[in-house]
């Protein structure tokens, strides 16, 4: 074999390598690509069955039996005690309260105006629950834009009721929940604060302690999740804090502060 041969043969040899290792590359880049591509949409379905799972459960939160069963037996008590006008706005609020419920879980969002007027009824509802043990103030900035601004849904709700609940239902006198609503300097971005003057959760922890404190244990854990699941989606940005305001000043009771922008808007 002549050296004319001999080096088309090695020119041969060597362009077979290559293709066959381009052909090598090509496939383990596409094994790969399709292995990543499969790893996202996985990850993607877990994402959303996590969020599906936290919304049925900020559902099953919200809609309390304790606050259904508590709140069908004011009525019946008011029935009883032949106070038909007090009786009959009550049923009239507790059934359009759970009409929201049920409208309001099937969206994501609702504006700033429909949750300030969804946490009004609930709150109307506990006032007359206890019989004016509870009254409540919301404040909201006039630089606000209700209309444009929007809020998770199923957010709010659960943190009143522990105010409710945890703080002024264990206080021996009357109780206020105060909530603000609050412009901040950055654009689409807005501050809630909910104040009461309960016993505050360093008694209240105390009282836990001799007490099951599920449900409450249950709806802390069902607000950190749906925060955690919130940031993690990157349509939101929320910080949340919550204290004992003997903790931060000279009050009583708890106050939790929210910090809320909306990142889908930007």
């Amino acid at each position: 074999m002549d050296n004319l041969a001999i080096t088309y043969l090695f020119l041969f040899i060597l362009i077979l390598v290559i293709v066959l290792g381009m052909v090598f590359l090509f496939i383990t880049f596409n094994n790969r690509k399709n292995q990543l591509l499969q790893q996202q949409l996985e990850d993607q379905l877990a994402a959303q069955k996590k969020q599906y799972e936290s919304e049925l459960n900020a559902l099953r939160s919200q809609l309390n039996p304790h606050f259904v069963h508590n709140s069908l037996n004011a009525i019946q008590y008011y029935i009883q005690r032949n106070e038909v006008e007090i009786s009959e706005d009550y049923l009239t609020k507790f059934s359009k309260l759970m009409r929201l419920f049920f409208d309001y879980s099937r969206t994501k969002t609702i504006t700033l105006k429909e949750e300030i007027a969804f946490i009004k009824k609930y709150l109307d509802i506990e006032k007359l629950r206890f019989e004016d043990k509870i009254s409540y103030k919301i404040n909201v900035d006039k630089e606000l834009d209700l209309n444009d601004l929007e809020i998770p849904t199923m957010l709010l709700q659960p943190m009143l009721e522990n105010s409710v609940n945890h703080g002024i239902f264990h206080k021996s006198t009357s109780g206020t929940i105060h909530v603000e609503f609050l412009k901040t300097e950055i654009e689409n971005k807005y501050q809630i604060i909910i104040k009461d003057d309960g016993i505050g959760i360093n008694k209240t922890k105390k009282h836990n302690k001799n007490t099951t404190g599920t449900a409450k244990a249950h709806s802390s854990a069902v607000i950190a999740e749906r925060l955690d699941i919130l940031n993690d989606s990157g349509d939101w940005n929320i910080s949340y804090s919550i204290h004992d305001r003997s903790d931060i000043d000279d009050g009583t009771g708890t106050i939790v502060q929210l910090t809320i922008q909306n990142l889908s808007d930007l």
